[in-house]
């Protein structure tokens, strides 16, 4: 993987830069459309190329369990499996296991768990998720880590960062040892964790920067902190993170996130947030988020947001879409989804147009001043 950064704004950390991996060149920032089970609910293949979706995230956990990672690379590699030729990111199942709560138990050497899905005894190490991610052949693989749960003490959030460094080292190591470098098509990132304490996070990173690895995410937000302590923790550690390699925030978050975390340094951002408000209805536009089953949209004939250009804005009316909603028709997600898809891939995309032409700023103020009403 090469990452070069092409343009900077003058005002704040933002920049635009081009990540070239094994499946094609991306543009930062950018956003991964989340695909944790190797699919991107409600929306096909042909849809996210249609959108123009560089590329997309699967999850270690849940392939691991089903439909197992040896059956994945039997098939060919994840990228066959699901007839995607652009390129994936893995997350390392850290999150997952972490989300498993009185279902799992961590140890020195790896996480023991019940599966989700049957309660059969299952065992992931920073060794076992990264022969998974390498056998799944995905561009981006990551290190395992231990999630910092929120709230934490000083103390608490030490003892999870320095378990997540040593597992870094780890994971580094065999990634190391399963291909030569000179023959590696993948990339692998570290995770920075710390929970909101920047002295913890940076000294996170520095542990990270001396096991050295080709891109840096930061971990562990997003989990119940208030917002001003997640743009604080990111204000202070993503702009010291390197900037010749890229900087990825895990699993956040919301259009103003994107915008704000932008401003602060971020390259590469994945989130849950468009497919699964979608599926129960909400959509994000320009002035803000609307619920589609609210009655006031019963007979309005207009697209979900004036200001998209998106095919589901093109074609259905809010009174079609409010209807399917209220049939729990499955269409009522896809379209959902694929709006919704389609306004953070185009927000991204003004972004990296507003930083290339020196406009941040403005673009900034009048994103958050339209998005700040609050939907209709």
């Amino acid at each position: 993987m090469r990452f070069l950064v092409e343009h900077k704004d003058d005002q704040t950390a933002a920049r635009v830069g081009i990540m070239s991996t094994a499946h094609g060149e991306i543009e930062t920032p950018v956003f991964m459309p989340v695909g944790t089970q190797a699919s991107v609910k409600a929306v096909t293949q042909e849809m996210l190329e249609a959108l123009d979706a560089r590329i997309i995230l699967g999850n270690t956990y849940h392939l691991f369990l089903r439909p197992g990672v040896d059956t994945i690379q039997a098939l060919g590699g994840l990228h066959r499996f699901m007839a995607w030729d652009r390129a994936i990111l893995t997350d390392s199942g850290g999150f997952q296991v972490f989300s498993l709560g009185k279902l799992r138990r961590i140890r020195e050497d790896g996480v023991e768990f019940r599966s989700h899905l049957d309660g059969s005894l299952q065992f992931l190490s920073p060794e076992a998720s990264i022969q998974a991610q390498r056998a799944l052949g995905s561009d981006v693989v990551m290190a395992f880590d231990e999630c910092t749960p929120y709230p934490a003490t000083q103390v608490e959030a030490r003892t999870s960062m320095e378990l997540s460094m040593r597992w870094a080292g780890r994971s580094r190591r065999e990634f190391a040892r399963l291909a030569p470098e000179e023959e590696d098509t993948q990339a692998v990132f570290g995770i920075i964790q710390g929970g909101v304490y920047p002295e913890l996070r940076t000294e996170s990173l520095s542990q990270l920067l001396d096991i050295g690895f080709d891109g840096y995410a930061i971990g562990g937000l997003g989990v119940g902190e208030e917002k001003p302590q997640l743009y604080e923790i990111v204000g202070a550690i993503a702009p010291i993170a390197p900037p010749a390699h890229p900087r990825y925030l895990m699993g956040v978050g919301t259009p103003e996130d994107l915008v704000e975390c932008v401003a602060r340094g971020v390259d590469m951002f994945d989130c849950v947030l468009p497919t699964r408000n979608a599926r129960n209805g909400q959509v994000f536009t320009s002035i803000g988020r609307m619920n589609m089953r609210n009655a006031r949209f019963h007979r309005d004939d207009r697209p979900l947001d004036e200001d998209c250009a998106c095919g589901v804005c093109r074609r259905y009316s809010r009174a079609y879409i409010r209807h399917l909603c209220q049939c729990d028709e499955i269409l009522a997600s896809t379209l959902c989804s694929y709006h919704n898809l389609a306004f953070y891939l185009d927000t991204m995309n003004r972004i990296r147009q507003a930083i290339r032409l020196g406009e941040f700023a403005r673009f900034r103020a009048s994103f958050t001043e339209k998005i700040g009403r609050g939907g209709e």
